[in-house]
């Protein structure tokens, strides 16, 4: 159930919180006033369409939020779901389910589970066949789900079987030519004989060989001047320190570091020189180098973004490879099973069509009953199931389409080609009253559904939306003195003018306001006369 909507700047609502409650809630007041704007603000968190002329003039966005408590619902915390929209005038929408932001179809698709709008024209739902067959399927209610989740398993093996037939080459010319595209690939890879680390070894070859005549040059200098300058002024310096080393232990000292510099640089030089003779040019080895380095990189570019991608996916392709010249035989056990599986799911959607069939029977009498009650004692509503040869679909093999003869003598039609929008609201109040118990939105909001109606089909129409309230909220506009009567609830809203500026209000009515209001939507006057007859109605509400 809804307990609260926050709306901001819709039409004349300035800002607007309304707490709402179990049962039934009817809205109430003067006209224009911001009634349907209550319904508007519904249909835009429910995902509906929104024009930026909705928005309050002078401000740029629009706002609605709702919190609603279903502690079984998944999607609750601690039983509370929180949902808003907020709309700009640049087009900008931002939606969100308890604080986590979701696209407008996702936002629709989740409140679809929640709140049904019917209005003079917002029934849509009742006119699409797939809202026909879940209303069937809901009436029949545990005779048809046994039977209706084991189709659905076996419905969901039937698609992935045909996927993997699909995706499995059915086709001999195309798994043909895959079979030859991945043997070429592994051919291509296992030719070129890949070491995981080689490309690195190589690039460091290249680079040698890149820089040889300058490695060599260098190196060779270096130990020109090292051996025939260094060196010897070195072994010079020994000796003369040698003859003065006795005379003071500093120059002992100096002449034993010099000696250690003398053989440190005696081995360097032997380094550079062994670093010099291995240091050489060879034309062929480097063309060899360019080439391999040609072929990595082409199969990089093809199979993988170093050598250990590409052996990797060689080993993929030698499992693929495997897996499709073994392919028949796992086809054919697919097929087998798939075939079974057509036997098993048309005998099912036998069962449920005979099951459907009966009950069609069932709802169109109980629909036509409740119509009858509604002043539409012409009209015959008539559920039609047709059991479609061709294919599968998730409910079964059946098509339901609810058709319509509202005056004698005419020919029935669907429902979408022949009933009014009045007629449409009423159509949808009976079919929800003979669904209430089974039905499982829990929140149905009916603007101005009383429209064109009086009299006994006027308190009918109260009887069987406060019937529906016992397992829904329901939430109600209305002119009707006698469906104001019947509310649990009572909520009037009013306009006043603040800063030059019209804004809607909303106040839920005490016992003797909810009399009052009765007494005035009945004949615009509050007096004895109008009180009396407010108290008559209200009565009837315990009746």
């Amino acid at each position: 159930m809804i307990t609260n909507l926050h709306i901001k700047n819709i039409g004349i609502i300035d800002d607007l919180s309304i707490e709402l409650n179990k049962g039934f809630n009817v809205l109430t007041g003067e006209t224009g006033a911001g009634k349907t704007l209550i319904i508007d603000s519904l249909e835009i968190i429910s995902g509906g369409r929104f024009s930026k002329d909705m928005i309050r003039k002078g401000e740029n966005y629009s706002f609605v939020e709702l919190c609603m408590y279903n502690p079984k619902s998944p999607y609750s915390v601690d039983g509370n779901i929180i949902v808003s929209r907020e709309i700009y005038d640049n087009g900008r929408n931002s939606c969100k389910i308890n604080g986590r932001l979701v696209t407008v179809n996702e936002l629709k698709q989740f409140m679809s589970n929640f709140i049904e709008i019917h209005g003079q024209n917002e029934n849509q739902d009742l006119l699409e066949s797939k809202t026909h067959l879940r209303y069937l399927d809901n009436f029949i209610g545990l005779e048809l789900k046994q039977l209706l989740d084991e189709y659905k398993l076996k419905f969901n093996r039937f698609n992935e079987i045909k996927k993997q037939l699909k995706e499995n080459y059915g086709d001999e010319k195309e798994k043909q030519r895959k079979l030859d595209l991945l043997k070429y690939q592994l051919n291509e890879i296992e030719v070129s004989k890949l070491e995981p680390d080689e490309e690195s070894k190589l690039e460091e070859k290249r680079r040698i060989f890149l820089n040889s005549e300058k490695i060599y040059e260098n190196l060779n200098k270096a130990n020109t001047l090292i051996s025939d300058n260094s060196i010897d002024c070195l072994s010079e310096a020994i000796r003369a320190l040698e003859k003065i080393e006795t005379i003071d232990e500093k120059y002992e000292k100096v002449t034993s570091s010099l000696k250690n510099i003398y053989y440190e640089l005696q081995e360097i030089s032997r380094d550079i020189s062994d670093y010099n003779d291995d240091t050489y040019f060879n034309q062929e080895e480097q063309e060899k180098i360019e080439e391999r380095l040609d072929l990595i990189f082409s199969l990089k570019r093809k199979y993988g973004n170093n050598i250990e991608e590409i052996l990797k996916y060689k080993e993929e392709i030698e499992k693929e490879i495997e897996y499709i010249e073994n392919l028949e035989e796992n086809n054919n056990k697919l097929k087998n099973e798939l075939d079974v599986l057509v036997k098993e799911l048309n005998l099912i959607s036998k069962n449920m069509n005979l099951i459907r069939n009966n009950y069609a029977k069932k709802l169109s009498e109980s629909v036509n009953k409740e119509l009858k009650d509604l002043e539409m004692k012409n009209a015959k509503i008539d559920v039609k199931v047709d059991y479609k040869q061709d294919e599968f679909y998730e409910n079964g093999k059946d098509k339901v389409e609810f058709y319509i003869l509202t005056n004698l003598g005419e020919e029935e039609k669907e429902l979408n080609k022949i009933a009014s929008g009045g007629e449409m609201s009423r159509i949808m109040l009976a079919i929800k009253k003979v669904l209430s118990e089974t039905d499982n939105t829990p929140i149905l909001i009916f603007d101005e559904i009383d429209t064109g109606i009086s009299g006994k089909a006027a308190s009918s129409v109260a009887d069987k939306l406060k019937i529906i309230s016992n397992n829904h909220q329901v939430l109600c506009i209305s002119h009707l003195p006698i469906i104001a009567a019947f509310a649990d609830y009572n909520y009037y809203i009013s306009k006043e003018i603040e800063n030059e500026r019209t804004k809607t209000m909303i106040k839920l009515l005490n016992e003797n306001e909810v009399i009052n209001e009765i007494a005035r939507i009945s004949s615009g006057e509050v007096n004895d006369t109008t009180i009396k007859y407010a108290l008559e109605l209200r009565n009837k509400k315990t009746a």
